[in-house]
């Protein structure tokens, strides 16, 4: 199983990636969301996380090993699971995931029939059966956006998970949780601590 490969950008398509590793190259298959976070890293060392799978019809002897993959492990792991619904599968994952992944994280999340709809390939139906199915799993994908509004304002990512998990003990939803975070990075400081974190978060409720 291959999980994750490291290679030069040798080439970048509509649907997929050319890593130069050695003497090889390999074709990785990407969603579009990706694609866009690699259109200017071509002739860079790039490292993939990837989805090893057969396509094609074993009965009739026609299988063709293919990678998908992504720029970080959660990424990976959430495409895995949207693979995992009904009706689903490999090839209509890849075409539906145009948005980054916390933003259909997000959709999920809330519920959004309307909007899981009009990702490519996803009718009402199938939107309905991945929000049933996954809606419950969706927070710490949802999370992906205030990781990196971290980074941003200069704030360790264990600082944001840590209050991220004092909000929700402190009887904050998960989706209240990441609105207060996300207020709090956007004035774009440094938080040390968890301490520090919830402190600028309570008075920025407080609207001192």
């Amino acid at each position: 199983m291959i999980t994750k490969i490291t290679g030069r950008l040798v080439a970048l398509s509509d649907e997929q990636a050319t890593l130069g590793v050695d003497a090889f190259e390999y074709e990785v298959l990407i969603p579009e969301f990706a694609r866009r976070q690699l259109q200017h890293r071509v002739g860079e060392t790039i490292q993939l996380h990837t989805v090893h799978y057969l396509d094609g019809n074993p009965a009739q002897g026609r299988v063709t090993p293919r990678l998908v993959g992504f720029t970080n492990e959660a990424e990976r792991e959430f495409f895995e699971l949207f693979c995992s619904v009904d009706g689903v599968g490999v090839k209509k994952a890849l075409r539906a995931m145009v948005r980054p992944v916390q933003e259909i994280a997000a959709l999920i999340e809330e519920q959004d029939a309307k909007g899981m709809s009009a990702l490519p390939g996803v009718g009402p139906a199938t939107a309905d059966r991945i929000i049933a199915k996954l809606h419950r799993k969706m927070p710490k994908f949802a999370l992906l956006r205030i990781t990196h509004d971290a980074r941003e304002a200069d704030v360790e990512h264990d600082v944001v998970q840590e209050t991220y998990a004092a909000l929700t003990m402190l009887g904050h939803s998960e989706n209240e949780a990441r609105k207060l975070i996300d207020a709090a990075l956007a004035e774009k400081k440094k938080y040390k601590d968890v301490d520090a974190l919830l402190k600028a978060i309570y008075q920025k409720v407080r609207g001192e």
